[in-house]
């Protein structure tokens, strides 16, 4: 039976990005409602100026698109990390300190960073300090 060495793909729950945009997203709904509110019950005799509502709508579709733009982003990295996660497998691995050691079995990968999981269980997180080889080679190339 084969299995997939690459799981978890942005399964870290915790700070989000995809959180963080759908509270952007409702506060961009709350202006829009506020906007609408405002024009119905403006006064008459003194009606909001065009120019400032102009500049309101500018800036939050700055803002949305701003968005959208980090969403392309997000997904690009996810994919970078994916390819990346998967030349890691069957390498040789020791982490910064050197207290864990092994040959990459499988890797996880969360939104804040990629775990390796060694086939002897130990776990690495990929980070500066990090040295990696190939299997057999002539020794550690550093990492990160």
């Amino acid at each position: 039976m084969t299995t997939n060495p690459l799981t978890g793909l942005g399964s870290s729950a915790a700070g989000s990005p995809a959180a963080a945009q759908q509270k952007a997203m409702v506060n961009y709904d709350d202006f829009l409602q506020l906007l609408i509110a405002q024009l119905k019950n403006q006064d008459p005799t003194d009606p909001v100026d065009a120019s400032e509502q102009l500049a309101q709508l500018a800036s939050f579709s700055q803002v949305e698109q701003t968005i959208q733009t980090n969403q392309k982003l997000d997904a690009l990295l996810a994919g970078s990390s994916l390819s990346q996660a998967g030349s890691y497998i069957g390498r040789y691995i020791e982490s910064a300190d050197g207290t864990v050691k092994g040959t990459i079995a499988s890797v996880k990968i969360y939104s804040d960073g990629i775990i390796a999981t060694t086939t002897e269980g130990g776990k690495i997180l990929i980070q500066p300090g990090v040295s990696f080889s190939q299997p057999g080679g002539s020794g550690p190339a550093a990492g990160g």
